[in-house]
């Protein structure tokens, strides 16, 4: 039985997300918050092996190379998995409460979203955002989901000015809570880069439906019967996506 312990592979269940290139043999210092995280919170020492990524050269397995209170490096050993990146899908937000907030980015990073842009609506209730503490989020949906891409988190901006300099070959697919009780329709299947478009807690305003209704690349639908809310729907709306056409086909 010991001999049998002794000689079973070695697992890596950590998994960090890295700025730092990867390829075998390439050593990866670590930022102070990773360090600790490391050798403070989860007690590994010189030896342990984790799982890097940095959302260009896959899954690494890594093993801790040099440990100190404030700082180490890795040493990547081979590549566990090769890199996946999500299909050409934003996801367009109109930012609510703090912790639901958090959870659309999670969820969006988690269903493969790749690029998470909040924006300001006429009746969106936060004014700003913080952007540096929604990417953390997204890089640790990614570290936990096992991704291998981390969406960035841009910066919140007004729909209008948003539209105003929008490429017309990304289509947009309106979520508009006021088709709830009509009939279902389909779901558009043109394919090529698109974005979903999720609105406040209030929705969208007249002018706002308006605009975007004589949108040509813009596609109006219904999220089922119900009103959802915007956390909700933002999750409904990327899971009906990726099925129809994402990389969930």
């Amino acid at each position: 039985m010991m001999t049998a312990m002794k000689n079973a592979p070695v697992t890596a269940k950590i998994r960090l997300y890295v700025e730092h290139p990867l390829g075998k043999g390439q050593t990866v210092p670590l930022t102070p918050a990773q360090a600790h995280y490391l050798f403070a919170v989860m007690r590994q020492e010189a030896g342990a092996q984790v799982l890097l990524f940095n959302g260009r050269d896959g899954e690494w397995r890594a093993e801790v190379a040099g440990a100190a209170k404030k700082s180490g490096t890795l040493a990547c050993l081979a590549q566990t998995r090769p890199q996946q990146m999500p299909p050409d899908l934003w996801l367009l937000f109109a930012p609510i409460k703090k912790a639901r907030t958090d959870f659309i980015v999670e969820k969006a990073a988690e269903l493969g979203a790749a690029r998470i842009c909040p924006v300001q609506t006429d009746f969106t209730n936060s004014e700003r955002i913080r952007r540096d503490r929604l990417q953390a989020h997204a890089i640790e949906a990614a570290e936990q989901c096992g991704g291998t891409y981390v969406p960035p988190v841009d910066d919140l901006q007004k729909l209008g000015s948003l539209l105003d300099g929008w490429n017309s070959a990304r289509q947009i697919l309106f979520c508009d809570e006021t088709l709830a009780d009509r009939p279902a329709g389909a779901l558009p299947g043109t394919p090529g880069p698109w974005a979903i478009l999720i609105g406040p807690e209030g929705g969208f305003s007249a002018p706002e439906r308006a605009r975007l209704a004589a949108l040509p690349f813009a596609h109006a639908t219904r999220l089922g019967p119900r009103i959802l809310r915007a956390d909700t729907a933002a999750v409904a709306a990327l899971t009906l996506w990726q099925a129809r056409l994402g990389d969930w086909r």
